[in-house]
């Protein structure tokens, strides 16, 4: 049986960043592309302003590492959490399937009124989550150890 990877065997760390400006975004966005959830992975806290996420995150700082030892790509649970929501609004979302998988493509930032503005998750197949913010504050910490990714490829965008 083989055994799942560990942070260790790779040297690294468990990832936990913060997003708080706009030049800070396209980093973070290009860590979760290609994250997967489900809709019961994801948490809208209206009380606490807070809108969280637990992704499947391939590990796409470690992709080189993988091919040069010739093991398996890696995926890792991961939260991503949008703070200081004042409003949620999902497009192309069956919210009642909750057996549906959902694919996260990128993070989009705009900014509004003084440190206000909307953070959007563009997901596949045209569907989208956007949430208002006081300010960005976006968090991505990784919570288990990474794991061979079930597919045992790297996710590809066809033309």
């Amino acid at each position: 049986m083989a055994e799942d990877a560990k942070f260790e065997d790779g040297g690294e760390k468990p990832l936990h960043l913060k997003a708080e400006t706009a030049d800070d975004v396209p980093v973070m966005a290009a860590l979760v592309q290609d994250a997967v959830l489900s809709i019961i992975d994801m948490s809208w806290q209206p009380k606490l302003r807070r809108l969280a996420l637990l992704i499947n995150r391939f590990r796409w700082e470690d992709q080189a590492a993988a091919e040069a030892r010739g093991r398996p790509y890696e995926r890792v649970r991961s939260l991503l959490v949008i703070d200081g929501v004042t409003g949620v609004a999902s497009q192309g979302i069956d919210r009642g399937d909750k057996e549906a998988v959902l694919s996260l493509l990128d993070i989009h930032w705009t900014s509004g009124e003084d440190a206000a503005g909307r953070v959007e998750l563009v997901l596949a197949g045209d569907g989208g989550i956007a949430a208002e913010v006081e300010c960005l504050d976006l968090t991505l910490k990784d919570v288990t150890r990474p794991y061979a990714a079930p597919s045992g490829k790297v996710p590809g965008h066809p033309e």
